[in-house]
């Protein structure tokens, strides 16, 4: 049983709804205008939930809060008008052909270039002389419709992705598990469903969440660590990825409060520490999840396919077994198993140019992760699915997964 709180740190926590009067209220409201800890406009309406990661495997009717609640808060105005916009990709289909055809291929080359595979269908490209014309794949400039606009950084976009396919050889995990005596792959799974639920409850951006995995993943290949302190791990990591990628981070009270005051406020700043000086401040880690966003753009993907390759790839952060894959090829990846369940094609060659990664180099990782759809290793962790069985996303969870013949026929003919 956790303390009670002092009057000092309530007056940082929001009014819970339906025990805080008026006259209450406003005494509140005029501690918090003079408090110098305030809590971080971030926080969902009437505080987030506190709970161990470790005290309740199955979260199942927590899930179902987050899900059906916080979720539903989360469609913003601006992500609203990118699912209005994406619902208009399929009428633009005719209109994206013509312009791929009249669009000559990119004059430079990837840093290493690979010999491309003879694609189905070639667009013939009109050159000076028509006795010259021949048949190439077409590549489409797929930021040339953004460089009016300062804040895409579309001039750099191709480079700065470049350079993050560059930096996933530092970040490359080794097997940790096999020197933590306290710690198995199990426990980092539950761990990983509460950081899920914190996203939620926080509504904190999903690039915040992987890269708070990733700092756990770090951090533990360097640190031998106890379970009891693994959520405070977490915790911390969610800290510092907020810091990084949020523009209004929660505070300090904030993650005391959601892991049920099962820390101090010392041990949390002692372990933020730990993990910026164990990790040399160097934290600007490569995720899956920018570089998928990034491939979507490429196969113009609608909504709904994004959020289905979302789905496949938020669920493979629970399992161990994924955390040493590449991030930008298990981006690509759980978008090239997105467009074949949807019967959306294979892999183009602007997705080629744009990933690095060929069709054939994905097809034993997509087939990993039809697998791992379909005979679900995990069923008593369920935030994960919980999270994609909302109409807010879709519903993308329930959808059924591939028959594994019927997949490899598809991949041979991608």
């Amino acid at each position: 049983m956790p303390l009670p709180r002092n009057t000092k740190m309530l007056s940082t926590k929001q009014p819970r709804v339906g025990k805080v009067g008026p006259a209450a209220g406003n005494a509140n409201a005029e501690k918090e205008e003079s408090s110098q800890a305030k809590r971080s406009p971030s926080s969902p309406q009437g505080g987030p939930k506190k709970r161990s990661a470790f005290g309740d495997i199955t979260n199942a009717h927590k899930n179902q809060v987050v899900a059906g609640k916080k979720e539903a808060v989360k469609v913003a105005p601006h992500k609203a008008q990118k699912a209005h916009a994406a619902l208009g990709v399929a009428k633009n289909n005719e209109i994206n052909l013509k312009k791929s055809m009249k669009k000559t291929p990119p004059t430079e080359a990837p840093a290493e270039p690979k010999e491309d595979p003879v694609p189905k269908e070639l667009v013939p490209v009109q050159v000076q002389n028509p006795s010259e014309e021949r048949q190439v794949p077409a590549v489409e400039d797929i930021d040339k419709e953004q460089l009016g606009d300062p804040y895409a950084n579309a001039e750099y976009a191709k480079e700065i992705f470049e350079y993050m396919r560059g930096r996933e050889e530092k970040f490359l995990l080794p097997d940790y598990m096999e020197k933590q005596p306290d710690i198995s792959g199990d426990m980092r799974a539950i761990l990983v469903d509460w950081m899920v639920e914190v996203q939620e409850n926080f509504e904190l951006n999903h690039e915040t969440l992987y890269l708070a995995v990733k700092l756990v993943d770090h951090y533990l290949a360097e640190v031998v660590s106890m379970r009891d302190k693994l959520q405070l791990i977490g915790s911390t990591a969610i800290l510092i990825a907020s810091k990084f990628e949020e523009r209004c981070p929660p505070c300090v009270d904030d993650f005391l409060y959601i892991c049920d005051d099962a820390y101090k406020r010392e041990e949390l700043i002692a372990m933020e520490m730990s993990i910026l000086n164990t990790l040399n401040f160097d934290i600007n880690i490569p995720v899956a999840y920018r570089f998928l966003r990034r491939f979507a753009k490429c196969a113009r993907a609608s909504m709904e396919t994004l959020t289905l390759a979302r789905f496949l790839c938020e669920m493979t952060l629970q399992e161990y077994d994924y955390a040493r894959e590449s991030p930008s090829r298990l981006a690509a990846s759980c978008l090239l198993l997105a467009l074949t369940m949807k019967n959306l094609g294979g892999w183009t060659p602007t997705l080629e140019y744009y990933s690095g990664y060929r069709s054939q180099d994905l097809h034993p990782l997509v087939k990993r992760l039809n697998f791992l759809l379909t005979y679900q290793p995990r069923d008593k962790l369920k935030a994960v699915r919980t999270k994609y069985s909302h109409r807010v996303f879709f519903e993308v969870a329930k959808v059924t997964p591939m028959d594994m013949l019927k997949l490899e026929e598809k991949l041979k003919s991608c």
